[in-house]
């Protein structure tokens, strides 16, 4: 199943009515569907102001912890010089959006595009509602609306100094036409944008008041446990329902598609230990035998292999490498990895024949509409997904909504009670859509005066949107393998200038389903490339920071943070005794991150990460103190995946089924992160994602600075750091 089905126009009905006694407000914004009818969408609802000046700020984009909520409520806030205190939010539901011709645009929330893809028509939002509040109070006073102001929802008619708050001309605001133009401001005007405040999220969160999906309670509610065949591509060949009916509280027992077998029971535990309890047996497939060395062996012979899809190329890189005086070669590889979500996969869902409700943490409530639409037999306008807050996300809950099929399925067995399916940990790591597997292999062609004059980097493992979106595959290319190895532009551009380069990938599909991983394939690029470099560095007896300086010459913004760390950290200063220090820097999601860390690593092997100095230039910072929170998150993330992230197969299923196996970071480990801010404008680029690219290859390369040993596979739990 594609889950993300294209929705029908035809299933767009209707016309959602405005808010009783407040404003709904809104204005024209470039998506197709609107476009297409040839007419305006119903004004929605980015700003609704309520009677006693409360200020609701409609967020279509996903809350998993990244502040995209708060940031996007900044950038509404300050368009509407709303008074920041009075703020709070809600989401719109994916079923309204489409009935009102998707007015809110997107619901995606990845690839670090909540605000950087929306922030031109949520600002455009704010200030459609600041300008219709202050014709409404300027018809009030029948004065010009030139002679009016607004600031902190409260607009002021400047020649006689009346006031009136926004709340007290809602209802008059929102009977007017919204303007068709209006300005925005110039991001050095900011009051509410660009300002350190505190999270509109973190008071619910903090008290337990906010609810996540796996807290849901519905009245009626019954809850069910999954569990699919552990094999990939497996199926059910049989169970016997007959071993646990007569347990207690057990409602039900059913096969959910073809690899799956449920219990509903009247409470989780009940359910989970029932369906631990019933005999299964299973049909394992073709991949019953399949192993992680059968998988390394494919990519291996790819990296050889004469056919692969060009992402990146100038001169003639195989000419130039058959003719250069000397050359070096190198093959790094980059494993599978789990998503481990805090929260598991879950859903609740409720069946009739003519509705069905979904209630989920999901980081796209259109996608996971259509899902609940598919499950369900019924059309998208007769179904609606409630989304909630969801307890990590990282690329899990995006593309794939297997779970909340799944949910459906069950509900669909129990038509008009509420299910709520809550996979366990053990499913959730077992049934995961994987960080791709990769092999690269580098070779790099250099002069007498030990030059870098060519470079071949042949990637060879599995695609994404092979699996995900196929119809993105172009003439047997996938062009988000190629992320920080592009053709200079503004989008993960490769940034060093070779004068003969090659990057290609020969595609190799394993049966392991792979998925959007926080930082995607930005993570192994990176470190393909910055470690390479350093190996070219190294044999050439370069300075690291030199040899990267004169390939950047014609990126200046690479360089800019490049620069920016080298400089905070003293590079050309001795380190203390002991201390070592590796750089890394790419491009990725828009913008541009470097990273120096600084680690040691004792006699006996152990490593510390002392600390790490990251430098971000996203063209703009809606919220400084967010963006610092997503850096020193980005190294939580990516320092677990280097120090212990690897998912292995054997006979066909993971062999990682709980954090016993797959472990994270301790708080112990984590080294101290300086960040600098650096936005230089005129663009707008992501910060959840692309600083995990740069801490792996930073402790590598200052891991081979400390011992001397070149790390060229992942996890480091399964490398000796003992120095020879």
């Amino acid at each position: 199943m594609n889950a993300v089905l294209s929705p029908s126009r035809r299933h767009f009905l209707g016309r959602s009515a405005a808010t009783a006694a407040g404003l709904v407000v809104g204005f024209h914004i470039p998506f197709d569907v609107a476009a297409q009818d040839g007419q305006a969408p119903e004004v929605n609802a980015w700003v609704v102001v309520k009677p006693d000046d409360t200020v609701v700020i409609r967020i279509a984009r996903s809350e998993m912890g990244q502040g995209t909520l708060t940031g996007l409520a900044q950038l509404v806030a300050e368009e509407l010089d709303a008074d920041w205190s009075r703020v709070t939010t809600e989401y719109p539901t994916p079923g309204t959006n489409l009935a009102r011709k998707r007015v809110w645009g997107s619901f995606s929330t990845g690839g670090s595009r909540g605000v950087r893809e929306s922030h031109d028509y949520v600002r455009k939002g704010g200030a459609a509602a600041r300008t219709m509040l202050v014709q409404a109070a300027a018809n009030q006073w029948n004065v010009p609306a030139t002679e009016c102001r607004a600031a902190r929802s409260v607009i002021t008619h400047v020649p006689s100094g009346r006031t009136l708050t926004y709340g007290s001309v809602a209802a008059a605001a929102g009977k007017l036409a919204p303007p068709q133009d209006v300005a925005l401001k110039d991001p050095k005007d900011w009051q509410i944008a660009g300002k350190r405040l505190a999270r509109l999220d973190t008071v619910e969160k903090t008290t337990g008041k906010q609810v996540y999906g796996m807290d849901l309670v519905l009245p009626g509610m019954l809850n069910a446990a999954i569990k699919d065949c552990p094999v990939f591509g497996g199926k059910v060949k049989s169970f016997n329902a007959d071993a646990i009916k007569d347990r207690p509280g057990v409602k039900k027992v059913l096969q959910v598609g073809d690899s799956a077998v449920a219990v509903v029971a009247d409470t989780w535990w009940r359910a989970k230990s029932a369906l631990d309890a019933l005999p299964i047996e299973w049909d394992k497939g073709p991949n019953a035998k399949v192993s992680s060395a059968d998988v390394a062996a494919t990519l291996k012979a790819g990296l050889d292999a004469p056919d692969a899809a060009v992402g990146n190329q100038n001169g003639d890189a195989k000419a130039a490498l058959a003719g250069a005086p000397r050359k070096l070669e190198a093959v790094y590889s980059y494993p599978h990895q789990n998503h481990a979500t805090m929260e598991t996969m879950n859903a609740t869902a409720k069946w009739t024949p003519q509705r069905c409700e979904v209630w989920t943490p999901t980081q796209n409530g259109e996608a996971a509409l259509a899902a609940a639409s598919e499950a369900a037999g019924l059309p998208q306008t007769q179904c609606e997904v409630y989304k909630l807050h969801l307890g990590g996300g990282f690329g899990r809950r995006g593309a794939v909504h297997d779970w909340v099929t799944q949910a459906v399925l069950i509900a669909k067995a129990l038509p008009g009670t509420p299910v709520k399916l809550i996979w366990s940990r053990e499913e959730d790591m077992l049934h995961g859509r994987y960080h791709p597997v990769t092999q690269c292999k580098l070779t790099a062609g250099l002069d007498k005066q030990g030059n870098l004059t060519a470079l071949h980097m042949r990637i060879s493992g599995q695609s994404i949107l092979a699996a995900v979106l196929p119809a993105n595959i172009k003439d047997g290319k996938d062009p988000a393998t190629f992320q920080g190895l592009n053709p200079p532009g503004p989008e993960a551009s490769f940034g060093y200038t070779v004068p003969n380069l090659l990057i290609d990938h020969a595609m190799r599909n394993p049966p392991v389903p792979p998925g959007f991983w926080r930082g995607v394939n930005l993570n192994q690029n990176a470190i393909y490339v910055e470690c390479f470099l350093d190996e070219i560095a190294h044999a050439t007896k370069q300075d690291p920071l030199a040899l990267r300086r004169k390939l950047l010459k014609d990126s200046p913004k690479h360089l800019a943070v490049l620069n920016a760390v080298a400089d905070k950290v003293g590079w050309g200063k001795p380190p203390k005794k002991g201390i070592y220090r590796g750089l890394a820097q790419t491009m990725g999601f828009g913008s541009y991150v470097a990273a120096c860390a600084e680690v040691s690593v004792s006699k006996d092997g152990k490593l510390k990460i002392h600390r790490i100095v990251a430098a971000t230039d996203p063209g703009h910072v809606v919220n400084p103190q967010q963006v610092e929170a997503q850096i020193e998150g980005s190294f939580v993330y990516g320092l677990s995946a280097a120090l212990y992230g690897a998912c292995t197969l054997k006979d066909g299923q993971m062999e990682q089924s709980n954090f016993d196996t797959y472990q994270v970071m301790k708080l112990d480990e984590m080294p101290a992160v300086e960040s600098i801010l650096m936005p230089s404008g005129g663009f707008w680029g992501g910060v959840g994602e692309p600083t995990i690219s740069v801490a792996a290859p930073a402790v590598l390369n200052a891991i081979f600075a400390a011992t001397g040993k070149r790390i060229r596979d992942l996890p480091l739990k399964n490398h000796s750091l003992k120095k020879a």
